[in-house]
């Protein structure tokens, strides 16, 4: 373009007029200007020279656009694989997860969150001990949340959930205070739980200080191997049954102990997830 404008107005002349270019359009030099670029050639094509390219400006936003738009674009991409990257990693899946989730393809969710599904006839459960003083514990069956700090249900001591064994229908909730309660009130609850009942339970705080014998001795009958070892800011979790033959496999138990301790205090919390099996007779 700047080549035919320069061609049209020669740098040198010797005679006759310099004829004015018809393209110069309506932004095109003043009346002045023309008559100066008329007076002088080679001042006329110098101007036209300096006069931006509309082509080469076109060409320069577009490639400004383009820029900005890839530009755009992979940040966007690589901002949500990193959080999802972070998150996922955070969690501790494995890396198979983590592939599937970015793909779009969502992972399965077992009952009460936990790691595996339980088989026909079972039940999924998951307890979670309080942490110190200061978090609740929960207590989910079934995909059900019935204690939990959320729920308000939960407090200092022994927290106990009842389930129908066969239909795994909740039946009722409630707390103990076995650190400055009525320990009697506790024994009058144990007794009353019928034939086929499962019992979960979870401790917070304390849950020993006031256990006495006729206590520890029941929650034995229900299945458990550590009644008799709970000490004083101990966590434990527990499911047993009302009628259980023989001693339960889900119960765990942590000494409070101020060398291992995680908490000031308290032991860390405990959590135990798994499939208690249906009653069918």
């Amino acid at each position: 373009m700047e080549e035919g404008v320069l061609a049209a107005f020669p740098h040198h002349t010797s005679t006759g007029c310099h004829p004015v270019p018809a393209n110069l359009g309506t932004h095109g030099p003043s009346p002045q200007e023309a008559r100066g670029m008329l007076q002088s050639p080679t001042h006329a094509a110098a101007h036209l020279a300096s006069l931006p390219s509309l082509t080469g400006v076109i060409r320069y936003v577009a490639l400004f656009i383009t820029l900005l738009g890839t530009w755009f674009t992979v940040q966007t991409y690589f901002e949500r694989s990193w959080k999802a990257i972070s998150v996922r990693s955070w969690l501790g899946e494995a890396p198979a997860g983590l592939r599937s989730s970015l793909a779009g393809e969502q992972l399965p969710r077992h009952k009460c969150r936990n790691q595996q599904s339980c088989p026909e006839n079972h039940f999924a459960f998951k307890i979670i001990s309080g942490a110190a003083n200061v978090v609740g514990p929960s207590i989910c069956f079934d995909d059900m949340v019935l204690m939990s700090s959320v729920k308000n249900n939960v407090g200092r001591g022994l927290n106990i959930a009842l389930v129908n064994g066969t239909s795994g229908q909740f039946l009722k909730a409630d707390t103990f205070d076995t650190y400055s309660g009525d320990i009697n009130k506790l024994y009058t609850f144990l007794q009353e739980i019928k034939h086929g009942t499962i019992v979960l339970m979870a401790s917070y705080d304390d849950a020993a200080t006031k256990m006495n014998d006729k206590v520890r001795a029941y929650l034995t009958e229900l299945g458990s191997s550590h009644a008799n070892n709970l000490g004083f800011r101990d966590n434990w979790v527990f499911l047993g049954a009302k009628g259980l033959k023989k001693k339960s496999p889900f119960e765990q138990h942590i000494k409070n102990d101020k060398d291992t301790n995680k908490y000031d205090g308290w032991p860390e919390l405990l959590e135990m997830e798994g499939c208690a099996p249906r009653k069918m007779d």
